[in-house]
């Protein structure tokens, strides 16, 4: 086990296991042919293919277009084919930056493969003996990877709201972290990936900041989504990393991320090339 494998996790996309997702000319996604047939019963709003499911080209506006697929998963829950949608709305489109051709519910982005975006924070505590990072440990109860190691603030992005402004509602929820210190976050890049999973294909971008948190501060958790906070010194995280899988896949990419800008992780390190390279995987967008 080592870094290598912590960033190899982060990837695993075949495109040849997915019909492409299009939406006004554009492929904005991937879906895989067991969902694209639980929206067969639906042509008026998908129109699926052995190679694509488009949506219908009779649905020219974001409005209209949202409309009509929210409408299509409302009956798909009723009917048993999905399980449940979370009520929040995230954007379907041709890059970040650009308007969205519309919205989808949060608990369909994978199983569409659109790309979705998301905040991580290091909460980076700077000690005499050097940096120490908050760990975060996700309920048991979470729908996703509970249990996990996870970061100080960590969430996704939905539409209609800034990234300062969703931070710091995250800050605020997850780490009772004040307004005044959460906007201090500075931003230091991001990671990407695409990875197959049970639900389809998680295709993220994820804008990373880092926050200094003085050290007489402690998080407290609000929403029950964290079990528990723990002050961590940067070796602790890379043997951690090294060792095991105890941290959430994504978390583990920004956590690498981290050490590589700080040069705890530098060239000497043998994955030093695979390590730069695999933080940011993606192709892009592509009108057809």
């Amino acid at each position: 086990m080592s870094l290598a494998d912590r960033v190899r996790a982060c990837h695993g996309f075949e495109p040849r296991e997915f019909l492409e997702f299009r939406v006004a000319g554009w492929s904005v996604g991937w879906v895989l042919p067991a969902f694209a047939a639980k929206l067969l019963p639906y042509p008026e709003v998908f129109e699926v293919s052995e190679t694509a499911v488009e949506l219908s080209a009779r649905l020219t506006q974001f409005e209209t277009r949202t409309a009509a697929v929210q409408a299509v998963l409302a009956d798909m829950v009723r009917s048993g084919a999905l399980w449940r949608l979370r009520r929040e709305a995230y954007p379907v489109g041709t890059g970040w930056g650009k308007p969205p051709l519309l919205t989808i519910d949060r608990a369909v982005v994978p199983s569409f493969g659109v790309e979705a975006y998301g905040i991580h924070v290091n909460g980076v505590v700077r000690k005499r003996t050097g940096l120490h990072l908050w760990v975060g440990r996700r309920a048991l109860d979470k729908a996703t990877a509970p249990g996990k190691l996870d970061h100080l603030i960590a969430g996704g992005h939905p539409h209609g709201i800034g990234l300062i402004e969703n931070l710091v509602k995250e800050a605020r929820e997850e780490a009772d972290i004040p307004e005044r210190l959460a906007r201090t976050a500075v931003p230091v890049g991001a990671v990407g990936y695409r990875l197959r999973n049970e639900e389809g294909l998680r295709n993220d971008i994820l804008f990373v900041y880092d926050l200094d948190v003085p050290e007489d501060f402690t998080p407290r958790n609000t929403d029950g989504e964290v079990a528990e906070f723990m002050l961590w010194p940067l070796q602790r995280v890379v043997e951690t990393l090294e060792t095991s899988d105890h941290f959430k896949f994504n978390v583990a990419l920004v956590a690498i991320d981290f050490l590589i800008r700080h040069g705890i992780v530098g060239p000497e390190h043998p994955d030093y090339v695979e390590l730069l390279a695999g933080r940011f995987v993606r192709d892009s967008v592509k009108r057809n």
